[in-house]
């Protein structure tokens, strides 16, 4: 994982806490892959039912995206890797 400015991370991180327990309602979880903070970019990987989950580029945009941002507003695209 590329190192990227601490007080970001721990933004990113803080957004994530907040939705995880909405995906682990759903059998789901999320786990920060990468920052690039270069690209203002974020890269997580959906887990469990969310992998298979017709709804989760829903769920990324709407609220992991949008959580992402409002804690890291500098954030500017989220992407989900397998």
């Amino acid at each position: 994982m590329k190192v990227a400015n601490h007080e970001l991370r721990a933004n990113v991180e803080k957004a994530l806490e907040e939705i995880r327990p909405f995906l682990r309602n759903d059998g789901g979880d999320i786990s920060l892959v990468e920052i690039n903070a270069e690209e203002n970019m974020v890269k997580v990987q959906l887990e469990g039912a969310c992998v298979g989950c017709s709804v989760n580029q829903m769920t990324l945009k709407s609220g992991v995206e949008m959580t992402i941002k409002k804690y890291a507003p500098q954030i500017e695209k989220v992407i989900n890797v397998n």
